[in-house]
């Protein structure tokens, strides 16, 4: 079989470049080198991607003399529509793939937001290229699912293996081809790699935060003044380190800028690492080091669980409610809203209850992840199927 992943956005974002190392890895049986369309060709590249797929760019510039593009242009003018227009950067890169069996869309969270309409009409020329299409390791909001054209796109996927089960239970009342498997980063490998001084392993509590999260937040503000507190409660009330630890580095949305912020603050304690970047793996290896982890980022979390460190997600959509309600059987005490930030001494009171189950919360995660081992076959196997 040949396969193609699309809706790549590039390897900066670790969770995008998580979920294709770890995609190739586990269906290297049915394509030991499927092809990656990616939107940043380069970025893959720096981080080796290209040494177990072919990566070919996604994007291209828009041929305004095509029919297509006249055709997209009145539809922009006269309707507002201009998902057509965004699809056509699309078109040239579908269209030079050799014949596919199976396309997956890898973009995990993409149908987790508002506007996700601009997909149906690339996955109208990826469907016209490959045999069968497939929605792989996703995560989708309920109430996108009442809009009658998101759900006529979703309606076309021949597979969906949908990542957590509220995702599941929604999208198979849509789409009968619907399966439940572990997003597939649980079970990416860690890289060794040496640890940043200061970096007490096992003693150090991992943090991470991203802008995206502080976009979310519903008072300006709230969001880095609980993680300073619960900085400060770590320092005062504990012996453990802090590692600030980014999982998304792109210029427009880079971890390391929060970041920064904070390890500028606290830096003099001699109690804070500023971790640099590194690959997925190595990122992982890094927090599998840590004691317990706050993470804002989908993908940071998830290599925290599946090397059973005790987290706490600071989340803001149903990836993070649904992969903890997996785990645990409840996000309650897992995940806190982002949203539902409003007084300063959240994320610390959060913080403390992870800390007073430390043990047991770690003994369910050892459990959990030899049951998600067991499951490595069955992504082959169901794509196979």
């Amino acid at each position: 079989m040949k396969l193609v992943m699309y809706a790549h956005g590039g390897s900066k974002n670790h969770g995008c470049e998580a979920i294709v190392r770890t995609t190739a890895k586990l269906l290297t049986e049915i394509d030991s080198r499927p092809i990656l369309l990616s939107y940043k060709k380069e970025e893959d590249e720096a981080y080796g991607l290209h040494q177990f797929v072919e990566i070919r760019q996604e994007l291209h510039e828009i041929n305004k003399k095509s029919p297509d593009f006249m055709l997209a242009y009145l539809r922009q003018k006269l309707f507002h529509d201009y998902h057509r227009m965004d699809a056509l950067m699309h078109k040239k890169a579908i269209n030079e793939l050799p014949a596919i069996d199976a396309a997956l869309f890898i973009g995990g969270d993409n149908y987790c937001y508002s506007d996700v309409k601009n997909y149906a009409p690339i996955n109208d020329y990826m469907q016209k290229k490959a045999k069968k299409l497939v929605l792989w390791g996703t995560s989708v909001e309920p109430e996108l699912l009442e809009d009658k054209a998101i759900r006529e796109d979703i309606k076309r996927f021949d597979l969906i293996v949908a990542r957590e089960s509220i995702s599941f239970e929604s999208l198979k009342k849509v789409n009968g081809n619907t399966i439940l498997l572990p997003d597939p980063a649980f079970h990416l490998p860690c890289e060794k790699v040496e640890l940043p001084e200061g970096f007490v392993e096992e003693n150090t509590i991992g943090i991470n935060l991203s802008p995206l999260i502080i976009e979310h937040e519903k008072e300006k503000g709230c969001v880095l003044a609980n993680y300073e507190n619960l900085m400060e409660y770590i320092i005062k009330e504990t012996d453990c380190q802090i590692a600030l630890i980014p999982h998304v580095v792109w210029e427009f949305n880079d971890d390391r800028t929060p970041l920064r912020q904070l390890y500028e603050k606290y830096k003099e304690t001699g109690r804070v690492v500023l971790v640099e970047d590194h690959n997925c793996m190595a990122q992982k290896y890094i927090i599998s080091k840590c004691r317990m982890f706050v993470g804002a980022r989908t993908h940071a979390t998830i290599a925290a669980y599946s090397t059973c460190v005790p987290t706490l997600v600071v989340g803001y959509s149903v990836k993070a409610r649904g992969i903890a309600r997996d785990l645990f059987g409840t996000e309650d005490k897992y995940v806190i809203p982002a949203q539902s930030l409003s007084n300063t001494g959240q994320l610390q009171e959060a913080f403390r209850w992870i800390r007073m189950h430390e043990q047991d919360i770690r003994s369910q995660l050892m459990q959990r992840q030899a049951e998600y081992k067991e499951y490595q076959n069955a992504y082959a196997e169901d794509l196979r199927r």
